[in-house]
Order: C-alpha cells, then sequence, then structure tokens
C-alpha cells in the first residue's frame, strides 16, 4: 500500500519524517510505502504542489497531517481530530452585508468530505469535526462572531479544502489529520501549545501507520 503524507511545513511533521528515515534505514527500503510531500503554507501552494506530485505518482491513500485552530472550546488543545467536513469559507462575493458563496453565485462547489476514514483502518476513538480553509487566519472577534452566525465551524486551516479538491480531482482516496494548537480568537502566541499539537499529531501518525502495517499481516 502506498501512502502519501501531506503537510505544509516539515515542521509540522518532523516527529514522522525522522521516523521514516529509521525505518527506511533498517529496511533498506522506504517504509511501508510511506513518502511525504511538504507543500508549503496556503490553499494555492497546497493545490499546486499536489496536483504536480500526483500527475507522475499514485498512491493509494493521501493523508492530510497539520495543526490547527479551534472555534470549538470544547475540543482540548493538543487533541488530534478527524476532520469530515471542509470548505473554502471565503470563496464568493459580499452584496453590502451578505456573503454570497460560490454556490448562490452558481460557479461551483466550495464544500468538500473526505473519499477515506479512519474508522476504515481500525482508528474508532476520535473526535470528527467540521472545517473551514482560509487566506487569513481569525483574529478579530468581530469577523470570528460573524463567521460564526454564518458557518459556524470548528476549526480553521490553511490547506484542508484545497488537499480535499486536489484529491478528488485525481480521484485518490484521502482523509484530514489537525491536532488543534490554539484557540481561534484575538491573536495571543502566549496561550498556544504548539509544541505539544506537533507532538500528539505525529505520535498519532506513527501510531496509526504501525496499525495499518499490522493489519496487512
Amino acid at each position: 500500500m502506498r501512502v502519501l503524507v501531506v503537510a505544509a511545513t516539515e515542521f509540522e511533521v518532523g516527529g514522522l519524517m525522522s521516523e521514516v528515515r529509521i525505518k527506511s534505514q533498517e529496511s533498506r527500503a522506504k517504509n511501508q510505502g510511506i513518502e511525504i510531500l511538504v507543500t508549503g503554507v496556503g490553499m494555492v501552494a497546497t493545490a499546486f504542489s499536489l496536483g504536480k506530485h500526483l500527475a507522475i505518482n499514485q498512491y493509494d491513500l493521501a493523508i492530510n497531517l497539520g495543526i490547527a485552530g479551534s472555534f470549538d472550546r470544547s475540543i482540548d488543545l493538543g487533541e488530534v481530530v478527524e476532520v469530515v467536513e471542509d470548505s473554502f469559507s471565503e470563496l464568493g462575493a459580499e452584496d453590502d452585508e451578505e456573503f454570497l458563496s460560490i454556490e448562490k453565485l452558481g460557479f461551483g462547489g466550495s464544500g468538500f468530505k473526505p473519499s477515506a476514514r479512519l474508522y476504515d483502518y481500525g482508528v474508532a476513538n476520535i473526535r470528527q469535526v467540521s472545517a473551514i480553509t482560509v487566506n487569513t487566519v481569525h483574529g478579530n472577534d468581530a469577523s470570528i462572531q460573524k463567521l460564526g452566525y454564518r458557518i459556524s465551524p470548528q476549526l480553521e486551516s490553511m490547506e484542508g479544502a484545497a488537499f480535499f479538491y486536489a484529491c478528488q480531482q485525481a480521484g485518490l482516496p484521502c482523509l484530514q489529520i489537525r491536532t488543534v494548537s490554539n484557540y481561534v480568537e484575538k491573536r495571543n502566541r502566549d496561550t498556544w501549545q504548539v509544541g505539544l499539537a506537533i507532538k500528539n499529531l505525529n505520535s498519532f501518525a506513527i501510531d496509526l501507520f504501525q496499525q495499518m502495517d499490522r493489519r496487512k499481516k
């Protein structure tokens, strides 16, 4: 089974990359068919890098790993979640105070769902959430409140929906896993738990691949 791990930065998947390299050295081959693609931050970089890569490579599954901000305070900082709905929340037009989605404009769709799920690989005890993908992460009380009235998402990232879109276009089964590094509020890095989020993300990913490998035997 060939699996492509997609991440915006090496920083987010450093632990997994080290594990893959260690296993690769031991076996003198790519670890369990796992490859890692670092795309760069944002939806444009993600869509371009992933589309270019998938044009000349084939996989059985793609997994998007990354950290995210949470609007939902019931989700703990550092918690690992599975994104089962994602959308381009900014894709559309303004009509004075009203936002017109791309669907309302009749030019396509902005929402996406994964074509694979963690329960397909024996993982059932993880929270499932909805997310939005943005160019500008939220840090203003007024814009956060306005967004909540319109969509009420649980998480936000800068890549998720672009990942789903590219995989959908390529016909590649995909899923998205994120850990919460901060709550979406007026920007205050002192309250963020980036280190914890990355540690938990990488630990989860390593355990997931070990479990997937055991299921093949």
